[in-house]
């Protein structure tokens, strides 16, 4: 792909995203929340009708829904056959997995340092109740999963690391044997897809072992409750703690009102209960509209490939001094997902000097993020860069103003 086919996908894309206005704002925080397609709204209003029509019984409309959002998913997981339980947040999937282990019998999880926070803070507060939590380095990501491999023994429930990294865009390599060693050792594995679905490569289907945590907030353009867990084959005999009644919803006026609890086939024994539709009737929208427009997870890795090259061929032009910022040039473009992550001690500062300069993107802890999307020009992202160099000129400049303490 080159250059001018950017922009003329760019072009041909853009307008549709009228309502976020990217043609006229430098919105880098594809890696973090894309901008909607303007029938993301078509979806929502969909939603208040079926709702306003049909009262209660808007239930069915809305379980459709949530089966053309599976399939959607699907898509992305490169398997036609997952089984998938949605949620709203990655964080409501992972309790209803934690819950499934046998912590009492084996109470201890492998993770790395290097996991988003959903992870990070739930198992922080599990250990402090007496599960032991081991972390392993995430750096060298060449061999985390191997190290994570040889930290697992007899006493282990479950590994849990992220297919890409999120402050550093680092892609981990191994993760199907690490899956076929957990699987080995009778321990389960979780892997947070999150920052992979739309930017990078992903198959369930070759971890079929493994548990799979992610949703469409970010690159798939989906907006907010549209989270899923997929469900390995293997699972057909746990029993989730943490269980909503949405999983004896196909047998309700059956169900037990005292004795052992139950629990269906497939992923509906890991379902919720009662949640807001709107998200899926938006997100059903949205996947129409990448089918629409040709925006496969082929076409989307390539074009993020291209475009955060860009990015880094332009930060790389201006040979900033690396004791303010620098990135990571270790491996191939291919061994990151779909940002540029930058390392600075002023990361966030420079990110509220760019939001100044009319760039948005983020931070997160000493990493600067710039998130590209389809919808934004080589001439946009070229700006958001400039709008980075100008902003490194004032913060050296301010530096060498301070007049040291006495």
């Amino acid at each position: 792909m080159n250059r001018t086919a950017n922009d003329d996908q760019s072009a041909r894309l853009a307008p549709h995203y009228s309502m976020f206005g990217v043609e006229r704002r430098l919105l880098l925080t594809g890696h973090s929340h894309q901008a909607w397609p303007d029938v993301a709204l078509e979806g929502q209003i969909e939603a208040f009708h079926d709702a306003a029509g049909d009262a209660d019984a808007k239930w069915g409309r809305a379980m459709e829904k949530a089966e053309q959002v599976r399939r959607g998913l699907r898509g992305f997981l490169h398997d036609s056959s997952a089984e998938l339980a949605l949620g709203g947040s990655t964080h409501e999937l992972l309790l209803r997995f934690l819950s499934a282990l046998d912590l009492c019998g084996r109470p201890r999880l492998v993770t790395s340092d290097g996991e988003f926070h959903t992870m990070r803070r739930q198992l922080g507060r599990l250990a402090e109740e007496g599960v032991e939590v081991v972390r392993v380095p995430a750096e060298p990501v060449d061999a985390l999963a191997e190290r994570m491999a040889d930290a697992v023994d007899d006493r282990t429930a479950a590994v849990l690391v992220s297919a890409v990294l999120f402050e550093t865009a680092r892609v981990v390599p191994g993760l199907a044997r690490l899956a076929a060693e957990c699987r080995r050792r009778g321990v389960e594995l979780l892997v947070d897809a999150y920052h992979a679905l739309g930017a990078v490569p992903f198959s369930s289907a070759e971890l079929e072992s493994a548990w799979v945590v992610g949703g469409g907030y970010k690159y798939l353009q989906l907006g907010e409750g549209n989270c899923f867990l997929r469900i390995p084959p293997h699972a057909a005999t746990l029993r989730p703690v943490i269980t909503g009644w949405f999983a004896e919803f196909a047998e309700l006026d059956a169900a037990p009102r005292g004795g052992e609890v139950g629990y269906p086939a497939g992923a509906a024994r890991f379902a919720g209960s009662t949640y807001d539709p709107v998200s899926h009737y938006r997100a059903a929208r949205v996947f129409r509209f990448f089918a629409e427009q040709g925006l496969t997870p082929r076409f989307l890795r390539e074009v993020s490939l291209r475009q955060v090259g860009l990015l880094a061929e332009r930060f790389d032009a201006l040979d900033a001094p690396e004791d303010l910022i620098s990135r990571d040039r270790r491996g191939a473009p291919e061994d990151f997902g779909g940002f540029l992550a930058l390392r600075s001690p002023y990361a966030a500062r420079l990110r509220e000097g760019l939001a100044a300069r009319g760039v948005l993107t983020d931070s997160r802890g000493e990493y600067l993020r710039l998130g590209p999307a389809p919808y934004l020009s080589d001439a946009q992202l070229t700006a958001a860069v400039d709008a980075l160099g100008a902003e490194l000129r004032t913060l050296r400049a301010a530096e060498k103003t301070v007049v040291p303490s006495r």
